[in-house]
């Protein structure tokens, strides 16, 4: 019979620690009687009613101390071949496709991300030892190793799910796991804008600059939506393009059918065979890619990426960490330093200001939506500044009684210095797109 998804739950709280202790015994009693690696091969499906059976088995002799519902009983089955087959407890949250994030703060205290909003989650561990395993089991089945002298690890599951774990001693109230999902159905630009995440002029003027290669930097929060909105601004790259991506963890869906995707490589049990960014966005230069994407720039590969945009390469696209458009050409500047070259601030401003075209700030809203809220071009440089000037904005005006944000897209009034380089590629855009307009949210 088909598996039902299910979250770990007893009718009665004060009976939590027996069901625990229960399929405790059960699953230990299985893993005494089963061939483990014979198990390993097999396929969940083929071995469930044979499993089923000796569960039920087991549980009728339990049946004095703990008596069970039909309910409690066919989760506890379903909870025992989880951690048989998958990853325990997580295995019903992996299987909800309206969870984005999966936060395990200790055994006990488990949260989830829906839709923007945090909430805590009905499932609990045993132990500590209980998640450890299953830390264990994620990091190991992408040849990774945790323990006290490699504490910290990031991994990524079938599905491409990634993972962050943290054990003691860093962690001090025991093992800490975090998921960040993505999604099946991905998300197109048409969908960015029902979900009022941006305007339809925002996006055709996104898609004319990305059609006719202007260098675009994403920037915004964590769980801002960088990626999401990466992944939409590359379908617009065209089909006869050979596009190389680059990533710490591999996250972009591009949809064209010319796409070398590279992933840097953590070191070994050794401590050997990393391979950074860096290194990658160097090799992609020789890969003659017409387009290169790099899923998030974080070190010294910043200058690197900027010295292809300004050598050629134009039409690339990245993500970066930052609050606001101003801030994150500050972090490239760090960025840049950290290559310690040596090259004076003002060089690098000048480098930033030529090589980047366009800044689109994306942030997560109080109420968990996402929201282009600023469009900003680089004009150029005035002394030692980089000029900028917002082309469309986000202008926020309140809470709703239904605890929703709202506010206000807007044309900012200024014609953006590119359009007629984008008029001259073919996409002549209207003059009335960039008047001065305000469309509520």
């Amino acid at each position: 019979m088909p598996t039902p998804v299910m979250t770990q739950s007893v009718s009665a709280d004060t009976r939590v620690p027996q069901y625990q202790a229960l399929k405790g015994r059960i699953h230990s009693e299985l893993l005494n009687r089963l061939n483990l690696d014979r198990l390993t091969q097999v396929k969940r499906e083929d071995a469930e009613q044979e499993l089923r059976t000796l569960i039920l088995g087991m549980l009728r002799r339990e049946e004095e101390k703990l008596p069970l519902t039909l309910a409690e009983r066919e989760l506890l089955i379903v909870d025992v071949l989880n951690e048989l087959f998958g990853l325990g407890p997580l295995e019903a949250l992996l299987a909800d496709p309206s969870v984005s994030d999966i936060l395990v703060n200790r055994c006990d205290q488990v949260y989830i991300e829906r839709e923007g909003r945090l909430e805590e989650a009905d499932i609990v561990f045993r132990d500590d030892r209980h998640l450890l395993q299953i830390i264990e089991r994620i990091v190991s089945a992408v040849g990774r190793r945790i323990d006290e002298s490699s504490p910290m690890v990031d991994a990524r599951l079938k599905d491409g799910s990634r993972v962050n774990a943290i054990i003691p001693p860093l962690a001090l109230d025991g093992p800490v796991l975090s998921i960040r999902r993505f999604r099946t159905d991905r998300l197109g630009a048409q969908d960015l804008v029902n979900r009022n995440s941006l305007t339809q002029p925002m996006l055709d003027f996104l898609h004319a600059a990305v059609s006719c290669r202007l260098n675009v930097i994403v920037s915004g929060g964590t769980g801002a939506g960088k990626t999401t909105l990466l992944n939409v601004l590359s379908s617009f790259i065209g089909n006869t393009e050979r596009v190389v991506t680059i990533e710490d963890a591999a996250e972009l869906m591009l949809r064209q059918r010319h796409v070398v995707r590279l992933e840097t490589r953590p070191a070994n049990i050794e401590g050997k065979g990393h391979v950074r960014q860096r290194e990658l966005v160097v090799n992609a230069l020789r890969m003659r890619p017409d387009r290169i994407v790099v899923g998030e720039v974080r070190g010294e590969e910043a200058l690197d990426m900027l010295q292809a945009m300004n050598t050629g390469h134009d039409g690339s696209l990245t993500t970066i960490h930052a609050n606001s458009s101003r801030d994150a050409l500050y972090r490239l500047d760090t960025m840049v330093a950290m290559a310690n070259l040596n090259i004076p601030e003002r060089a690098i401003r000048q480098q930033v200001a030529s090589a980047l075209d366009l800044v689109v700030q994306i942030a997560r809203q109080a109420d968990g939506t996402r929201r282009v809220v600023a469009i900003t071009e680089i004009t150029g440089m005035e002394r030692d500044v980089i000029a900028m000037q917002d082309i469309f904005l986000f202008e926020k005006t309140g809470i709703g009684e239904d605890g929703r944000v709202r506010g206000r897209f807007k044309a900012t009034g200024i014609r953006p210095k590119c359009a007629e380089q984008l008029a001259a590629s073919g996409h002549q855009l209207p003059v009335s797109m960039f008047e001065h307009t305000k469309l509520v949210a």
